[in-house]
């Protein structure tokens, strides 16, 4: 199967149909994700090229600026189109400083519902994300009953739709089933780092989407090396080739590259069209082998 094959499928996003290649906008704020962008307008038209151009799934956070983003969404594409799927997540809020803080009591995650809800522009969200906060550095063990009862809650409510989990380990994820319907599952995971890949075959087993952010983060010289190298063969750029890889790895990855720029953004869904040839697939397989390797 091509990539261009693999773009072209859709997934089930909770009960609603998204294409597989997304769009994310957290790079929309401004630097370090904190504070507006340095040209709104150019903002503004990013959000209309993608929805123009058929990306009908935008992720977004009221702690990206914090509010910039939503913000900018509201204002650019608002009345939403019938088939837009907005997903946003909560779970940390943003110090003075633009640190990144967590935010997990029940209070502090009603109040980044509603608002998500107000600067969004919605009555409902369509699907939050619980991202959990017990490590700035990636995911780590503890119980996440309170917080996921606490957004379940709000489920109930009616002011959300479908309940997802971001920045989790595999525990987690089967104590948040247990607890709610998740429909998906954010978390770090490219060609050198695949923790998850266990994770992302069972979640497609039982049809939940899996959303990998930092498609380029945490590589080591050797082993973007062997990606700018299989890039240069295919007249590509190396984000083009990690995201082609992420589609043939699994159906039920979604992808959510974020850019600030028209340009790029146009470069990242040409990607769709990137067939992997085989060799190509094998080295970019080894990447992650690559450390222990070396």
């Amino acid at each position: 199967m091509t990539s261009s094959e693999n773009h072209s499928e859709t997934f089930v996003l909770g009960d609603r149909t998204v294409k597989r290649l997304g769009y994310g906008a957290m790079q929309l704020a401004g630097p370090g994700v904190f504070g507006p962008p340095k040209d709104r307008d150019a903002a503004l038209a990013v959000l209309r090229e993608a929805v123009e151009r058929g990306i009908n799934h935008i992720d977004t956070s009221d702690f990206y600026g914090p509010h910039v983003t939503n913000q900018l969404i509201r204002d650019a594409l608002a009345p939403y189109g019938d088939d837009l799927v907005i997903v946003t997540k909560i779970g940390a809020r943003r110090g003075e400083n633009g640190s990144w803080l967590p935010a997990l009591s029940p209070e502090e995650l009603s109040q980044a519902v509603h608002d998500n809800l107000r600067n969004l522009g919605l009555d409902v969200l369509d699907v939050v994300n619980l991202r959990i906060m017990f490590d700035a550095h990636g995911p780590a063990e503890g119980s996440i009953e309170a917080p996921l009862n606490a957004l379940a809650e709000l489920q109930r409510r009616g002011l959300v739709r479908h309940i997802g989990l971001s920045n989790v380990t595999p525990t987690q994820v089967a104590e948040g089933r247990r607890i709610a319907k998740i429909v998906c599952v954010q978390n770090q995971y490219n060609l050198a780092h695949r923790r998850d890949d266990a994770l992302i075959d069972d979640l497609a087993r039982d049809g939940i989407a899996y959303v990998p952010f930092f498609p380029l983060g945490g590589f080591n010289p050797l082993q973007s090396s062997i990606l700018s190298d299989a890039a240069q063969r295919l007249g590509a750029t190396p984000l083009q080739v990690a995201l082609a890889w992420l589609l043939r790895r699994a159906p039920n990855i979604l992808l959510i590259p974020g850019t600030s720029s028209v340009a790029h953004l146009r470069e990242n869904l040409a990607m769709a069209q990137l067939d992997l040839p085989n060799d190509t697939l094998d080295a970019l397989d080894g990447i992650a082998a690559s450390v222990s390797s070396a």
